[in-house]
């Protein structure tokens, strides 16, 4: 039985509820501290003549004390992830099983079509970003101009949060669900305060800003390898008749000068096809720990 005496405030609540989740995954405790907040505030709000003590304590016995809200997070969070999770494939022990099972594994091909869309997000939000910055700072010095910072800054929470979804879903690495706790049970002056001064709204920014030429390198290394590798898979097929398809190497026409030599290029496309797979699962951990350290507010008990 807990015997831990019930905190009086909403704010000591939530840090009981922060210190309770220590050492969980950044993005799940500001989704939990989240809804707490937003809970506690909604029981407040209905029953405006009792004290937050007294709401407290009455919340407890059906949302829970904070260790007991820690553990059924942290719980809900593992079975959550499981059925997310897609199906492992079964461990190879041989390297050539290791190499070639890559193909089993559905994170690799979600890998590889993030970084073929980031080239199109990297645009965007670097656009919106250099766009945004520039017009905040013209307009600044006109009233006309703080109502167009306030919005600018609110849409890139938004947009991280977009990008932390799409991460999540393609590269499998646990973002925010929920914008940051400390938005809420605040005045508007304190919010908009909340906005220019949280690390995470600049680092978004830089976040947004990397976008666009990150973007292009894993545009152009899907294009240029994942073309080339299925060029060369493909070119035994120029032997066939009526089939135009030129394979040049070191300036020979390979159909024409060398075909014996079209089995072993095609041979080694399929070796760069799965190299390939292996580069883009591994690319999109990368950047999966990159914009859990860009996106994600740091949660300190």
């Amino acid at each position: 039985m807990n015997t831990q005496r019930l905190p009086t405030t909403i704010p000591e609540y939530l840090a009981h509820l922060r210190r309770a989740l220590e050492g969980a995954d950044p993005a799940m405790i500001q989704d939990a501290l989240y809804d707490a907040e937003e809970y506690l505030r909604a029981e407040l709000a209905e029953h405006p003549d009792r004290s937050e003590a007294e709401v407290i304590a009455t919340v407890a016995s059906s949302y829970g004390a904070p260790d007991e809200v820690a553990d059924i997070y942290r719980d809900t969070e593992d079975k959550v992830q499981t059925a997310l999770r897609p199906p492992v494939p079964a461990p190879r022990r041989s390297p050539l099983g290791r190499f070639f099972g890559v193909a089993a594994d559905p994170r690799a091909y979600a890998s590889l079509f993030y970084m073929a869309l980031s080239l199109a997000t990297g645009i965007f939000y670097f656009t919106w970003i250099v766009t945004g910055l520039s017009l905040s700072l013209g307009l600044a010095v006109l009233i006309v101009g703080i109502p167009f910072v306030i919005l600018f800054f609110g849409s890139v929470r938004i947009l991280s949060l977009v990008e932390g979804r799409i991460v999540e879903v393609m590269l499998g690495e646990r973002m925010p669900r929920r914008p940051p706790y400390s938005a809420r049970g605040r005045t508007i002056l304190q919010r908009i305060g909340d906005m220019f001064t949280d690390p995470r709204t600049w680092s978004a920014m830089l976040y947004m800003v990397l976008m666009l030429p990150l973007g292009v390198a894993y545009f152009t290394v899907v294009v240029c390898l994942g073309s080339a590798s299925l060029g060369m898979l493909l070119a035994p097929l120029s032997l066939l008749p009526g089939i135009e398809f030129g394979v040049w190497l070191f300036g020979l026409d390979l159909p024409h000068d060398a075909p014996w030599l079209l089995p072993i290029v095609s041979l080694i496309g399929a070796l760069l096809l799965f190299a390939t797979l292996h580069l883009a699962r591994g690319v999109g951990r990368l950047h999966g720990l990159l914009a859990k350290h860009l996106l994600v507010k740091a949660v300190r008990a």
